[in-house]
């Protein structure tokens, strides 16, 4: 049996490393999310529904192993829940308070 903290800090880095994989950051969100906040966050969906599917993964073969599974669950949840958090944030900042954008059209 490993560590909690350790397997906690591992499904919060893999739900991170997803939802880097599939967007672009929040900071690019927000500065472009005048024009393509549907788009954005259509990815950011994409990204946590991939994300969880590991965790639901990683989460069930702990278990089979007779591991605790919260320390999964806490870790890919926490970092899932406040990704999205952000990222509403970035689109509702960018499209409530628009500065120039990184792209031409």
């Amino acid at each position: 049996m490993g560590s909690p903290a350790v397997t906690m800090a591992v499904y919060a880095a893999l739900v991170y490393d997803v939802i880097s994989a599939t967007n672009s950051s929040p900071q690019t969100t927000e500065i472009n999310a005048a024009k393509r906040a549907d788009t954005l966050m259509k990815w950011v969906h994409v990204g946590l529904a991939q994300a969880a599917i590991f965790a639901v993964l990683g989460i069930a073969l702990e278990a089979r192993s007779g591991n605790a599974v919260w320390p999964p669950a806490l870790g890919a949840g926490m970092a899932g829940g406040m990704l999205y958090v952000q990222y509403v944030h970035a689109k509702n900042r960018g499209i409530s308070n628009p500065g120039p954008s990184t792209e031409e059209y």
